[in-house]
Formats: structure tokens, sequence, C-alpha cells
């Protein structure tokens, strides 16, 4: 595998194809690690916590504990986040630099530093890299030519593996605008990120990061002037006051800039053998939308897809599934954010409106809390993945993103159905009673041996597991999940046959 580009969806794409057993080689043709800005975090959901647990984060991640919106000081509205559901806030480069030390630690992946992506050529069986090597100045770079199955552009919003296919990436520019700092205090409402309104400007968002760090957005005008050091220092020093009872309390400001949010959508997401993710493919970011959270979603999808088309070939359909599937959810996502910034930023008399207001700082928080239209994990309800094999009916259908709930491996190892995501296809069966007994018990009890012995059978790698119940679902009900975590099928345990057409969906194939 070729991914063009060392930023954090690159990075993370080599990661997942590692876990896979595939060998990628990055093309980095940046000028080094990314600079330290606190002003320029993300925002982690629960469905990426695998990301979240990379070796060396912790200390520089926040965990939320809770949302609150305040209007002219009054809280309106509070939601403490679950144990285990919390998001994680932490610095771009922080998780950058996690990525490219794990990268750094894999064998299977090979960084090709200064490598700049010049040219591409397809032919049948692989894709051929042309790059230039950066050089000091005033010398030729040297130019050489790298081989693969397949190439995905993670090569940013400026992409040039996307010109090169001569992809369009239509949309708006400027979209919004936030004036952003960073910095160290103590606000009233520790570890709480929230939204608050009047204090004295109009809005600002509160986000924490590890220890007494904060990032603190107020959106802009659409007027584009400029935000002087002086306006931004007057923009901290009012909103302080007004949280501490008109005194300025101690602070530090660590960073501060304007972040500017557009929204684009390539036309297309695969060429031949060439793929697009993360910036290359979309940009988004308006009315709390994440960017990195998207375009990780990306690498969960395409990593294990991209594994089975190296491994087996023949996977057509089941690569194609990855545009049906991921530039859906994005393009839903945006205009999603196109039909409530008319009411999230509109003025005038309904702007003032007690049910507009309301409507308003819901939407305004909906991405923060993972809800609605703006923050929900996408499912795949279209999917061409999704299996034709009758089902039992759980709460969820098929292309839905699984509930994160205890299971029991073969061998009795326990743990969370989340952790074992981005290996191989997961059947999870639910049985109650299985973590009461020990599994050489149940192993050779009831359906167990039957379902056992079909995985050897299916056509890509499958690792069966039980739990004890999943919400909605039925006792002795077979639940199929896909390595990125969407469920593909849930099936009655018994039906082997269902279980096997649903492993030829998901290979990509069509007939018995």
């Amino acid at each position: 595998m070729i991914i063009a580009g060392a930023g954090p969806i690159g990075l993370a794409l080599a990661l997942a194809l590692a876990g896979q057993g595939v060998p990628s080689v990055i093309l980095d043709g940046g000028e080094g690690p990314a600079p330290r800005r606190l002003a320029r975090s993300c925002v982690l959901p629960p469905d990426l916590s695998r990301w979240a647990a990379l070796p060396g984060l912790a200390p520089d991640t926040g965990v939320w504990a809770a949302w609150r919106t305040t209007v002219r000081g009054r809280a309106v509205f509070r939601h403490e986040f679950p144990g285990g559901g919390a998001p994680r806030h932490l610095p771009q480069h922080v998780l950058e630099g996690a990525l490219r030390e794990a990268a750094g630690h894999e064998e299977l992946i090979r960084i090709a530093a200064g490598h700049r992506l010049t040219d591409l050529e397809q032919h049948d069986r692989e894709i051929l890299a042309h790059t230039v090597r950066r050089a000091p100045e005033g010398q030729r770079g040297q130019a050489r030519t790298f081989r693969g199955s397949y190439l995905v552009g993670c090569d940013g919003a400026r992409s040039t593996a996307r010109k090169l296919l001569g992809i369009a990436f239509p949309g708006r520019t400027g979209v919004e605008r936030y004036a952003v700092a960073a910095l160290r205090a103590e606000l009233p409402w520790p570890g709480e990120a929230g939204l608050h309104r009047g204090v004295p400007q109009a809005e600002v968002i509160t986000r924490p990061l590890a220890g007494d760090q904060w990032r603190l957005d107020w959106p802009l005008p659409p007027d584009g002037a400029l935000v002087t050091p002086d306006a931004m220092l007057e923009r901290v020093h009012a909103t302080l006051t007004a949280w501490h009872d008109g005194e300025l309390p101690p602070y530090e400001l660590l960073d501060a800039g304007v972040h500017v949010c557009h929204q684009r959508l390539a036309r297309r997401w695969r060429a031949g053998r060439a793929f697009l993710a993360g910036d290359a493919a979309h940009l988004l970011g308006s009315l709390g939308t994440q960017q990195v959270a998207e375009g990780l979603r990306d690498v969960d999808n395409l990593a294990w897809k991209l594994a089975i088309a190296c491994r087996e070939g023949d996977a057509e359909a089941l690569l194609d599934s990855y545009e049906a599937e991921r530039r859906t959810a994005v393009a839903d996502r945006l205009r999603a954010v196109d039909q409530a910034l008319p009411l999230v930023r509109g003025g005038g008399l309904t702007g003032r409106l007690a049910g507009r207001a309301r409507g308003r700082l819901t939407l305004l928080a909906d991405a923060h809390l993972g809800r609605g239209a703006l923050g929900t994990p996408a499912g795949y309800p279209a999917s061409p993945l999704a299996s034709p094999a009758p089902r039992a009916t759980p709460a969820d259908p098929p292309g839905t993103l699984v509930d994160d709930v205890p299971v029991t491996t073969l061998n009795g190892t326990q743990g969370w159905l989340r952790e074992r995501l981005g290996g191989p296809l997961l059947l999870v069966l639910t049985a109650p009673g299985s973590r009461v007994w020990d599994a050489r018990h149940w192993l050779t009890a009831g359906l167990m041996p039957r379902l056992a012995a079909a995985v050897g059978t299916l056509p890509l790698p499958a690792e069966l597991m039980v739990t004890e119940e999943y919400p909605g679902v039925s006792a002795h009900t077979l639940l199929v999940v896909r390595p990125d975590g969407h469920l593909a099928a849930a099936l009655p345990g018994t039906d082997l046959a269902g279980l096997a057409e649903c492993g030829r969906v998901l290979r990509g194939a069509t007939g018995a």
C-alpha cells in the first residue's frame, strides 16, 4: 500500500493496515513534525476510543465530565457523560505525534521522509507513485518511483493525489470563522465543556484540555475583519471577567488564532486503484462538526476493505462500498450543517423568538454531544454490503454502529467489544450466563460447536465470541460486526446459511 501524506489520517491508515497484516509506505513530503498549537485541537468521540487509547496520549488528553449550556450566566441545560462515553479532547499535534511514534515501531510501516508525490500511473495489477525527494536549497531533488497494489491520498485539503486524479473538490470557502484562544486558568466549571451566551459576547464555546488548560472559541462576524492581538486580549479579558464577578482572574494565554471553516466534498473518493481520505476527500468543521474524527472514520471504513483486497484480490464491490458509505455519510453531515446555519446564525426578530433560541442552543450542542444530524456517528443503512439474509429483530438495523458491550472470547479472555475492533470480522453470540461459567463448559454446548466450525468456512477472517446480552436483541442471536464497528447482520444463531451468505456479501461476492 502507498499512502500519500503523513498527517494524522495517513499515519492512522498505515497503523490500521498493519493491524490487518498489510505493509505500507507513507510518502511524507512535509517539512517536519506538526507545529505545537494548543489552539488547534481535535475531539475524539466514543466511537473512536481505540485511537484515543494510543500510548502516550493520556497525559495530554482532556476527558469531558459534562456539557453545560448557559444563557447570561444561568444554566439552561447540563448533560453528564457516562463512564467510557465521554469525548476526548487533545491538541492535534499530540495526536499526530503519538501516531507517528506508533508507526515508527511497526515493522510493516515505512515512512519515506521528504518524498513529495509528483505523478501517478495506474496499471491492471499495480499503481506507481512518482516522487521527488526534498533536497537542500540549490540542489536538485532525487526522483523515485514507488509500486503498490493501491494508493490512498491523505495529503490534505490541497491534495496532490486528488489533483493528479482529476477529481473536482466543490464547496464553499469561509463558511464560519472563529477567534480561538488556548489558555491556562481556573474556570467555574472544571472538566466541563459548554456553550455560553451573553458573557458579554454573543457566544463562546469552552472545551477543557488536559489539566487546567482550555480552548475557547468565539464565532466571528462574516465580514472577514482582521482579529488583532489587542482585540483577542480584549475578548479574553471580557469573557473571563464576566465569569468571575467582574474580576480578571489569573490566567496564561498559551496560543491564539483564527479558525476558518470550509465545506467541500470531492466528487469521487475512488479512481481505479486510488482512493481519497480525510481532508483530501472532505472539509467540514462548522457548528462543531469534527474534521479529524470524520477522517479517522474514513480510515476505519477503508482499511479492512483494502486488507481483504490485498490478500484475496477480486474485491471491486467491497472497495466500491467505501465511497458509497463514507461519501454519503459526510454529504449528509454537510447537508445538515447547511440546513442548520440559517437558524443558528440568523438574526432579526425570528432569531430572538424563544423557540428559535432553544433550537439554536440545541443545534450548537449536538455536534459536541454526539447526537442529531450534526453529531451522531454515521450509520450505513443503504450500504451495498447489507446482507439479504433474513435477520433477527435487533433494535438497530444493519449499518448501525454497534454498542460497546462486555464480550468473552473462546479462550476465556474478557473485555469490551470495541476493544476487539480493527482486526477480523467479529461474530458475537448473545449467550445468557456465559460470563458466569468457565469458557470450557459452554464451548462444547448448544450452538457453539457448529458456529465455531462455521467460522473456518467463511471467505474472510473472523473471530467468534459471546456476550451476556445486547440491547434489543434476544438470546442466541448472532451479531456479525464489521472491523469498523458497524453491524453487518443480526441472525438467528442457528442460521449458518445466512452467516455464509453474509460472509460472501462482505467479501464483495454476489454468487454462491
